[in-house]
């Protein structure tokens, strides 16, 4: 805390001598003044939008460049490269177009446009997937093509990316890495949607920028923006879903200053017990969860820091395959009860010669499991903290490059009546470099990476006994690569070819496990003679885009060596069947392809189509557990606004199908296809300063009864969520 006081001191003493300001106006291809264009600088967190006559500002800016977005729905996104060394009034026109806006990519490194992004990468704001009126932002986050979930009820969902899911999916928020225990199938991804603006998907390996672990892929949520310089606002939203008589309610203020910005925003969230097509409802899915968030950040001309802090608990019933007609908020037992803490510290250092970012975090998972008393029978605090320092280098000609360092240094322990896995400390290394290089209209990107893990568990129990655990100590450690290049083939054709390695070392409870899992209703056991898995994932997409017309086709092919997979043993222990940890050597391929028609003239209309597959083997040719059904989804979407006083109005129909999954396991049951309707209306009103967003959706509109492949409830024969229907409404002032 010291540390950052002084830092803070030194920058306010600077930036009192030189303050770099930067002015513009955004104006259409008619040079018609352009209101309520969002213009950001991603790097500083930093967002504002034009005023009536298209005019912007920023103040307290650091002497360097800096990619200056430009974004409004119908225009074309644009990213300038800005020197703000000389204070500067600008002009930016936008072109106007029916499809989606480009957005600057985050989780990549290079912060580029996605249309100048080697890699492929998802990337969806927060607000469109919450028209669709999921319960949860997870819920929400598997229609994203590539991405599933492994659900147990409404409230525990977990990712799965191409097929992939667990400790080899990161989850990044605030900058730095997420960690709660996500080896349990029934955990679940642990934030709430309110306080952030949008996700970015990685689909496919990302160690090179992301270390062990990253095997399958990233979840990369960018956190909500600080207010503009000199502004107040304020914010209150509040979402009724009627199937489990839920509420979902928050509250947010931010103050900004010249060079400081503050921000805090507290959320309420509660659901009884899902409601299935019959009228019954699937007694203990209820929950309940309380969310915080605060930050606060500095702007000068030689830095910029943010620190961010987010505390997040929740009470989780356990559902045991039953129905029940009972109308409650609390959960019942057996149950969780989750909190994590996490706060980050993103610094960038402005240098005469290139830039050096750093990001710490500290988080500190509490997971508690009850079977039937207030005593918990596991009772885990994981404690992590995670540091990464980079130095980007000055661009030379088309050549940026980005060298650096990360680690991670994690400790759980344990104080419940029983142990799943021991007390342990893990500690993570690795160094990496990254070089992006641009001519015409061709990108080469590459990279190389060398990784280390050191893991050392505490000896515990009785030996011979039931629960005993020995002492283990074991290194891990891998070489990994990356190269992508990406070309226009023609104008309206664009391909992006990438290969990637990854690796990721067994985590403690595929390793140590010995003992009751409650969640999962089973007995656990590691194997310590585990290897690391390592891959490499073939990545094709081709994008074809001309003026009304979008389509896209991603092939992937990922081998993946020592896959660890854990499977039933046929032996019990305490009447709870066995389950042990195994490796095989694994293969998954699939793709995504999609397609997007604005039919002119009809300027309001939009049609969009996508289709997703993931296969999944291992080297005997048995399937792979866990791989989700092909699924087929369209929409067709309308844009209108009435005047002044209605805007962003918008009317969506989805017909999503979910085809049958027999290609499954030994041990797993093959699942029905099935079809769902959903609808979503609403727009924004405008009252002077106050802005008032509205939606409605139905979903599941026709109450169809189907059970999806990953439900873990599918065993019981217990359906998903019926008919619902979702009230949104959020105000800004």
């Amino acid at each position: 805390m010291k540390q950052l006081v002084c830092l803070l001191c030194i920058g306010i003493s600077v930036s009192a001598v030189a303050q770099q300001r930067l002015s513009g106006i955004v104006t259409d291809n008619q040079n018609q003044a352009q209101a309520q264009v969002t213009v950001s600088i991603p790097e500083l967190h930093l967002g504002t939008q034009t005023n009536e006559q298209g005019q912007f500002y920023f103040s307290n800016l650091p002497a360097t460049q800096l990619n200056l977005t430009v974004s409004k729905l119908g225009f074309e996104s644009s990213s300038t490269l800005i020197d703000t060394k000389i204070n500067s009034t600008i002009t930016i026109q936008l072109t106007p177009t029916v499809f989606e806006m480009d957005e600057v990519i985050v989780s990549t490194g290079f912060r580029k446009m996605q249309s100048q992004n080697v890699m492929k990468v998802n990337h969806v704001s927060v607000k469109s997937l919450q028209k669709k009126g999921a319960p949860t932002l997870m819920s929400a986050l598997s229609s994203i093509p590539g991405v599933d979930q492994l659900s147990t009820g409404t409230a525990i969902g977990k990712p799965v990316i191409r097929g992939l899911s667990g400790s080899r999916i990161l989850v990044y928020t605030q900058g730095v890495r997420l960690e709660n225990q996500q080896f349990g199938e029934e955990h679940g991804l642990g934030i709430n949607e309110a306080g952030i603006e949008s996700v970015e998907v990685i689909k496919g390996p990302a160690s090179l920028l992301y270390g062990p672990d990253a095997i399958g892929g990233v979840l990369y949520f960018n956190p909500e923006k600080f207010a503009g310089a000199n502004q107040t606002e304020w914010n209150w939203s509040e979402k009724y879903l009627s199937n489990t008589q839920g509420t979902n309610r928050s509250l947010s203020y931010k103050l900004s200053g010249e060079n400081t910005q503050f921000l805090v925003r507290l959320t309420q969230n509660q659901h009884a017990d899902y409601q299935v097509p019959s009228g019954d409802r699937v007694t203990n899915t209820r929950f309940q969860e309380l969310d915080f968030k605060t930050g606060v950040g500095f702007n000068s001309h030689l830095m910029h820091t943010a620190f961010r802090y987010s505390f997040n608990r929740m009470y989780i019933g356990i559902p045991e395959g039953e129905y029940g007609s009972e109308l409650g908020f609390t959960p019942l037992y057996p149950r969780q009860e989750l909190a994590n803490h996490l706060a980050s510290w993103n610094t960038t250092w402005y240098l005469p010669q290139g830039k050096i970012e750093t990001d710490l975090g500290y988080g500190v998972n509490y997971r508690s499991e009850f079977e039937n008393s207030t005593l918990p029978n596991l009772a885990m605090k994981l404690s992590t903290v995670n540091y990464k320092a980079a130095y980007f280098l000055p661009k030379k000609g088309g050549l940026e490059t980005i060298i650096g360092a990360q680690g991670m240094s994690q400790s759980n322990q344990n104080s419940g009546q029983e142990f799943l896995i021991p007390n342990a400390q893990t500690r993570d290394f690795g160094v990496f470099g990254t070089w992006n290089y641009s001519w015409k209209n061709q990108v080469v990107q590459a990279g190389l990476r060398w990784d280390q893990r050191n893991l050392q568990s505490q000896e515990q129990g009785i030996p011979s006994e039931m629960g005993y655990f020995s002492a283990l100590k074991k290194k891990y450690s891998s070489w990994n690569a990356a190269l992508g290049y990406k070309t226009n083939l023609s104008e309206p054709i664009q391909l992006r070819l990438n290969m990637a390695s990854g690796f990721r070392a067994p985590n403690l409870a595929e390793l140590t496990s010995n003992g009751v899992h409650e969640g999962s209703n089973r007995y656990e056991i590691g194997n310590s003679n585990l290897q690391t898995e390592q891959n490499v994932q073939t990545d094709l997409n081709l994008e074809y885009k001309i003026s009304h017309l979008e389509f896209f086709v991603n092939g992937f092919y990922n081998g993946i060596n020592h896959y660890i997979y854990i499977a039933p043993t046929a032996i019990e222990i305490a009447a709870y069947e066995v389950f042990q940890y195994e490796q095989t050597n694994a293969l998954l391929w699939g793709g995504e392809l999609g397609l997007h028609w604005h039919p002119h003239p009809l300027d309001w209309l939009h049609l969009e189509s996508s289709y997703e597959q993931v296969n999944g083997q291992k080297s005997n040719g048995d399937r792979l557990p866990l791989i989700p059904a092909y699924r087929w989804n369209n929409s067709l979407r309308s844009e209108f606004s009435w005047g002044n006083w209605l805007t962003e109005g918008f009317g969506t129909i989805e017909w999503n199908t979910t085809f049958a999954q027999g290609e499954v396991s030994k041990f797993e049951t093959a699942s029905k296809g099935y079809s769902l309707v959903n609808f979503g209306t609403g727009g924004t009103l405008k009252f002077r300063k106050v802005v008032l967003e509205c939606s409605l959706n139905a979903t599941n509109v026709f109450n169809v009864r189907y059970i999806p492949h990953l439900s873990r409830l599918k065993s019981d024969g217990i359906p998903n969520m019926g008919r619902s229907f979702v009230v949104g409404m959020n105000i800004s002032l």
